[in-house]
């Protein structure tokens, strides 16, 4: 069985990064961008979580040449047609603004009783083949959890639209659950596990 010593999360939210090295334990060494000396902004213009996982690996593969993974996660709301979806972060505008996205898909939802809800993670890893650069690997891990929109904020804990999501089976929001709790259920937990699955198994 062969792992692998090192990989990058090619990602600047340190949640999320915290999150992974936390699902992935002892297995793997998970390097930041930072520890690679990588400053700045990976563009996502993609039309979907997949497009925009694939984009930011490559966005770092092209560049480094070293094995890495990038993760693109979206909260598809029923009522609203599965918005905010691929613009989860941006959903109020610019900035990943936690709370103002919050607000707006509250205020858009309003009184509606159809709650229903899902976050969807879309990993995507490139590996190197042969030792060449130019020979790589592409794969995706998909994880979605589903459950429904609260209709107010409950819980300090997780990040994002965590204290406005309750999943399905569970009377607490992940932002009420704490981050091993949340970590065993999660999209993001239930793709970062298939990955590891992936790499502890080539």
């Amino acid at each position: 069985m062969k792992t692998m010593k090192q990989i990058v999360f090619a990602t600047n939210n340190a949640h999320k990064l915290e999150e992974v090295r936390q699902i992935l334990g002892e297995k793997f060494e998970v390097l930041s961008l930072k520890d690679i000396g990588f400053e700045g902004d990976i563009p996502e213009t993609g039309q979907t979580l997949l497009d925009n996982a694939a984009m930011k690996a490559h966005y770092i593969y092209d560049r480094y040449h070293i094995d890495v993974f990038a993760d693109d996660t979206g909260l598809e709301v029923e009522a609203l047609n599965g918005a905010p979806g691929v613009h989860s972060a941006r959903y109020a505008g610019e900035g990943h603004d936690s709370e103002a996205n919050m607000a707006k898909l509250l205020g858009e939802l309003g009184e509606n009783n159809n709650r229903h809800a899902q976050f969807c993670t879309v990993i995507a890893l490139i590996q190197k083949l042969h030792n060449l650069d130019c020979v790589w690997s592409l794969q995706f891990f998909t994880g979605i959890v589903k459950g429904e929109i609260t209709r107010e904020k409950s819980g300090v804990g997780g990040f994002g639209y965590d204290p406005i999501f309750r999943p399905d089976g569970y009377d607490k929001t992940f932002a009420e659950l704490g981050a091993e709790a949340k970590n065993q259920i999660s999209h993001r937990g239930i793709a970062t596990r298939k990955l590891a699955e992936y790499l502890l198994n080539k």
